[in-house]
């Protein structure tokens, strides 16, 4: 090696190291605000250094918005807040050109951007709209830019959505389309407080002394550390094993579990691999590692696969968990071939 290359690594391990310590701040301010929800925290920071997108489930009033809109304050990111009806259009949400009139009195078309153009787009409770509607960002998530009549529109990044949804046994809700599922990068699951964490809640949200969030990152050095997490490197080795987790979710595989050829119909995506090697990177900095392991990819597992599984009509009559099987995969799936 030479010694040039030497120095290279050694800057970007030191500039790894640093990252590490940001990302840690950035979960301890948003803590001072969010109680027993420190895993969740995590995770929706992971989606945002990986460039990708977080679905919130969990039932009404375990403090999903809060979350977000926290985030956003810390991160020093523009937000806005779509709330998802029946009668939401697509428009509401992308925007549409209207009407008007220029400094010359005449009539001209210009486009009204909606409130997608931001950085951090919660979208409340987004299975309680039309599949037309949800599919309004699929072109945002996918390609971080908004097509109107022809004309194209890029999204300032860094660019997040962070939705929420309703458990979809609930009154009033629509299923998410595969393909809209498909381009969150994890799904999350938000668990009822404990009671210790619940008498914390009341506690600060009752005294009227709430914390003064301090920010942590611009934007600028947000998309520093996504960059940087692209650089991260992953051994062959661990990046089979990842390939191996997601092609034993697929019930046509050899290698597959039987709950997996008895209750799924379809496997992970190539996304499911994706997202495991970028949160993986992320989980290794966090650790204080400048190299994944097979752990990282195993922590990611649950965020990142448990959406992407379309259940068999055995699995949805017999109301089988994706979690069960995907947790049963990672058992079963060797670290290495023979």
């Amino acid at each position: 090696m030479s010694s040039s290359q030497s120095t290279w690594d050694a800057s970007v391990q030191e500039r790894a190291a640093a990252a590490g310590t940001k990302i840690r701040a950035v979960e301890e301010e948003i803590g001072r605000y969010i109680v027993g929800h420190g895993k969740l925290v995590e995770e929706v920071v992971v989606c945002l250094l990986c460039r990708g997108h977080a679905l919130l489930e969990g039932v009404p009033g375990l403090g999903k918005t809060f979350l977000i809109k926290t985030f956003g304050q810390v991160l020093d990111l523009t937000t806005t807040r779509i709330q998802f009806t029946p009668d939401l259009m697509p428009a509401d949400i992308i925007g549409t050109n209207v009407l008007v009139r220029d400094e010359r009195g005449e009539q001209i078309i210009q486009f009204q951007k909606g409130p997608i153009f931001s950085q951090v787009l919660l979208a409340d409770e987004i299975n309680r709209a039309t599949p037309k509607t949800q599919s309004a960002l699929l072109e945002a998530m996918q390609e971080q830019s908004v097509t109107v009549a022809g004309r194209t529109y890029a999204l300032t990044p860094p660019f997040i959505v962070l939705a929420t949804q309703n458990p979809i046994e609930m009154e009033g809700t629509y299923p998410l389309p595969e393909a809209q599922l498909d381009r969150f990068f994890f799904k999350l699951k938000v668990e009822y407080p404990n009671q210790s964490d619940l008498l914390a809640i009341v506690e600060r949200t009752t005294t009227g002394t709430l914390p003064v969030l301090q920010q942590q990152l611009a934007a600028p050095e947000t998309s520093e550390l996504q960059d940087l997490i692209r650089a991260v490197p992953v051994s062959r080795a661990v990046m089979d094993y990842a390939v191996r987790l997601v092609y034993a979710t697929h019930p046509d595989r050899e290698e597959s579990t039987d709950e997996v050829k008895r209750f799924v119909r379809y496997g992970s995506s190539p996304r499911g691999a994706q997202s495991l090697i970028l949160a993986a990177k992320v989980y290794a900095l966090l650790d204080g590692r400048y190299a994944v392991s097979f752990d990282d990819i195993r922590l990611a597992a649950l965020p990142s696969l448990r959406h992407r599984l379309i259940l068999s009509f055995q699995g949805e009559a017999e109301g089988i968990d994706p979690d069960q099987i995907v947790d049963r995969v990672v058992q079963t799936t060797p670290e290495a071939t023979r």
